[in-house]
């Protein structure tokens, strides 16, 4: 195996991470107006349960980003120059949830919160809608000329596939925030989040199953490379997890359920990825236009450079966003009525106010 596969595999791992871990702030952000019914404890709970860890869970997208920028330049440059609208969208949207968890807190105004509310629900929609619209066209291929230069327009993501990629991911990041939410909340709130995951749990398993089905038909490297045997198996096993996280929802069996929905997610997003190997940016032009882990790479020295870097901190990242995951593993309570304060809590630790109940994961 050459480093630049290495690599490629280890941007697959971070992808994977980003869309496990922001899945569920995305899922929770959009459940916001619905799940709390207009009640501002309620809100607080939820923004709560992910206010420790989202800004932390971003980081994977920053390093996945990087890697790519240092391990592949070709790739980074041709795919953020062809998605530059689609990624500026992405930009703004999370840079407003950013602001909206930090700033809802600041005043106590109703119609303050609202807005906020509004910008954490719409920083949360769109990023989960295009994320899943932008690997469909990274899989499916852009026009790209011989200068590996994009040839198309903004309306050239708008294809069917692309569209059905991103109502998947808009549907896996809502189930998986619904389980989240299930699996860190008491009572009510709980309640809802349960029968909330088992109505989109259906969409989910419908639109995955026809996404990831288009892909392994369509899409596959090739009819006959161990690739393509491993997509279609990664694949399999990513639409077995999603029903068994159905399943297991039912049977309120969260931890379960939100586990297997994240095997679900890392599954489905390597099947995307082992369908593309070896290209790392088909070009629907002509193949021969195709970047890929080849003719897209940096120097052998830099990628060898990168590799040591990443085995001595790698391991630390992991390591504390961990601990992290652990501190906050309990579930997070509304506060009794005695304690409410006109302002909300900042979403960037748990209440000092709202203990934690055990039995969170």
């Amino acid at each position: 195996m050459h480093l630049s596969d290495l690599w490629f595999i280890a941007i697959a791992v971070l992808w994977s991470g980003y869309f496990v871990l922001e899945g569920f702030d995305f899922g929770v952000g959009i459940l916001l107006p619905f799940l709390s019914r207009g009640d501002e404890t309620a809100k607080r709970v939820m923004i709560n349960t992910i206010g420790p860890v989202w800004d932390g869970n971003e980081v994977w997208l920053l390093t996945a980003g990087g890697a790519t920028f240092a391990a592949f330049p070709a790739w980074y440059a041709a795919m953020f120059s062809a998605f530059y609208l689609p990624l500026l969208i992405i930009l703004v949207a999370l840079i407003i949830r950013g602001v909206a968890f930090e700033y809802r807190g600041k005043r106590d105004g109703g119609r303050w919160r609202r807005g906020w509310d509004a910008c954490i629900f719409l920083g949360s929609l769109v990023p989960a809608l295009l994320w899943g619209v932008a690997f469909g066209n990274i899989v499916r291929g852009i026009p790209l000329n011989a200068a590996e230069q994009f040839t198309g327009n903004f309306w050239t993501f708008l294809n069917p596939y692309a569209i059905l990629g991103g109502v998947t991911t808009l549907a896996l990041f809502t189930l998986h925030g619904a389980l989240f939410l299930a699996l860190k909340t008491t009572d009510d709130l709980r309640r809802r989040a349960n029968a909330t995951a088992s109505a989109v749990a259906i969409v989910a398993i419908v639109a995955g199953a026809g996404f990831l089905a288009w892909t392994g038909a369509s899409y596959r490297a090739s009819t006959t490379s161990g690739t393509s045997i491993a997509s279609v198996v990664l694949a399999a096993l990513a639409a077995a997890c999603l029903i068994g996280a159905a399943l297991a929802n039912r049977a309120g069996r969260e931890g379960v359920a939100f586990a297997a929905n994240a095997v679900a997610i890392l599954t489905a997003t390597a099947s995307l990825f082992t369908a593309l190997y070896p290209r790392v940016l088909p070009s629907t032009t002509s193949p021969a236009f195709s970047l890929t882990t080849a003719n897209a790479a940096s120097a052998a020295k830099t990628l060898a450079i990168m590799t040591v870097v990443a085995c001595i901190f790698l391991p630390l990242v992991i390591a504390y966003q961990a601990w992290t995951y652990w501190v906050f593993r309990r579930r997070v309570i509304a506060p009794p009525a005695s304690a409410l304060r006109p302002s909300a809590q900042p979403p960037s630790a748990q209440s000092p106010s709202a203990p934690s109940a055990p039995g969170g994961w």
